[in-house]
């Protein structure tokens, strides 16, 4: 195995869950100002456009981190927030082996209170 490919591995192996807004303004504090930091949102059931957006931001920058997050107030009366897919485990994976560094993945709760919806 190459240094390069070794270094990439390294990579995917260390991409960091956060579930708590404490967690991941933690990690980017203490980011040094002079890395450039990639973000791209999702709400899961990743597709080729999401990794392609993930693949762009790895290309552009030091840091990806990718957010999974079922937004409820993107789901109108008659869609059906119930159904759809939530596949953390597979679209973690997908993630990592992709390059992102950190992943914030929080749950309703946590973004909207235990009242909201």
């Amino acid at each position: 195995m190459s240094a390069a490919a070794a270094t990439t591995t390294a990579k995917q192996l260390l991409m960091t869950v956060h579930e708590s807004i404490k967690s991941i303004r933690s990690m980017r504090k203490k980011l040094p100002s002079s890395l450039s930091v990639g973000y791209v949102p999702t709400m899961g059931a990743l597709h080729d456009g999401h990794l392609s957006l993930v693949k762009e931001a790895r290309s552009k920058n030091d840091v990806v981190i990718a957010s999974i997050f079922v937004n409820p107030t993107q789901f109108g009366k008659g869609e059906d927030l119930d159904k759809y897919p939530r596949q953390m485990e597979q679209d973690s994976k997908l993630l990592q082996e992709f390059g992102v560094d950190h992943l914030f993945a929080p749950n309703k709760e946590l973004m909207y209170g235990k009242n909201h919806m």
